[in-house]
């Protein structure tokens, strides 16, 4: 069983507990499937000069703008989000690292957009190939849309009963560059790094990016009003 914060003071010579994190949402890491995960960062966005109104205003177009904090006090930037263009069910990304410097590029581009019936992710890492991932597989999608009536009525009933959790289609994501698997993408949530040669802060932030994007059905970390 999980401790459970209260107001009472630790007994004598008991360790002090954890700090409680001012951040709602984390990305953990792990380089197993199925393996114990870690926290590699502290999700935050970084709001435009309009504030949050302009914000979730910008992000109904697909922009983005995120702070990865290495840790919950925000002494150290671990990476950077910024929206290079967005549009036309198209956004492209850039992934910079603490001091600045250039680690990567995301582009998405949204399901039936031109490239394809499911929303495809490509990344490129500074000096490696591009890797390239689509929002779960075609079974699955084939299986979740001749079932669609049913994932409704069980949503429906979840929103008006306003308890449990409402059904979502496939979520999974497997990028592929020259043969490899470099990461993935589980539905709990949680990126796993397969190739050495991957950077986990690129990592970090495409799965802040992909979880941005949750459907209508989901709960998108960053679209918060307040």
């Amino acid at each position: 069983m999980s401790p459970v914060a209260t107001g009472r003071k630790p007994r004598k010579g008991a360790p002090a507990p954890p700090p409680v994190s001012p951040f709602s949402h984390v990305v953990r890491v792990t380089d197993v499937p199925g393996g114990e995960a870690r926290i590699l960062a502290h999700l935050e966005r970084e709001l435009p000069p309009g504030g949050i109104p302009a914000y979730l205003a910008a992000r109904k177009d697909g922009a983005r703008s995120f702070v990865l904090w290495a840790d919950p006090e925000r002494r150290a930037r671990l990476a950077t989000v910024v929206t290079a263009s967005a549009g036309d069910g198209v956004s492209a990304y850039q992934v910079l690292g603490g001091y600045g410097e250039v680690l990567g590029t995301v582009v998405r581009e949204k399901a039936c957009s031109g490239k394809g019936l499911r929303t495809r992710w490509s990344v490129t890492q500074t000096g490696c190939p591009e890797a390239v991932g689509y929002k779960g597989r075609i079974f699955w999608w084939y299986v979740w849309w001749l079932l669609y009536p049913l994932w409704l009525a069980i949503g429906v009933g979840s929103l008006v009963n306003g308890g449990g959790d409402v059904p979502r289609g496939p979520r999974r994501i497997r990028w592929r560059a020259v043969g490899e698997t470099p990461f993935e993408f589980h539905a709990d949530g949680e990126v796993v790094v397969h190739a050495q040669w991957t950077d986990q802060r690129l990592a970090a932030a495409l799965t802040a990016l992909v979880t941005s994007f949750d459907s209508w059905l989901g709960m998108p970390w960053d679209d918060k009003r307040e």
